[in-house]
């Protein structure tokens, strides 16, 4: 089960898991007050839209990075972190998407080579 772990790959588990924690604790006290979160995160001033459209497109780029990385190493629907992210948060999918892309890179790099004789 510990295979390919490299601590690499735990440090974007970790931060995957603090994303998730850390975004749905402030998820459930919106609801818990009743707040409009997206209303909230475009009219409560200049900076927290600043904010709002950094994350937003920087989430935009991981999530195509996500799709086009997932597609070149063979992993298997990189499209269900960038959906999951809808659900969840992106700082729980990313860093996610980074633990496993780790994990896949350290399985080809153990993978033994095999020639083709012509």
């Amino acid at each position: 089960m510990t295979r390919f772990w490299t601590p690499l790959a735990v440090l974007y588990l970790v931060l995957a898991l603090a994303g998730l924690v850390g975004t749905w604790w402030f998820n459930a006290l919106a609801v818990i007050e009743m707040a409009d979160f997206l209303g909230d995160l475009v009219t409560s001033g200049p900076a927290v839209s600043s904010i709002t459209v950094d994350l937003l497109v920087a989430a935009v780029a991981g999530s195509v990075f996500i799709i086009v990385e997932a597609r070149r190493l063979g992993m298997r629907a990189g499209w269900l972190y960038v959906a999951a992210s809808a659900l969840t948060a992106f700082a729980f999918t990313f860093p996610l998407f980074l633990a496993m892309r780790q994990r896949r890179l350290t399985a080809l790099a153990l993978a033994p080579v095999t020639r083709v004789e012509n």
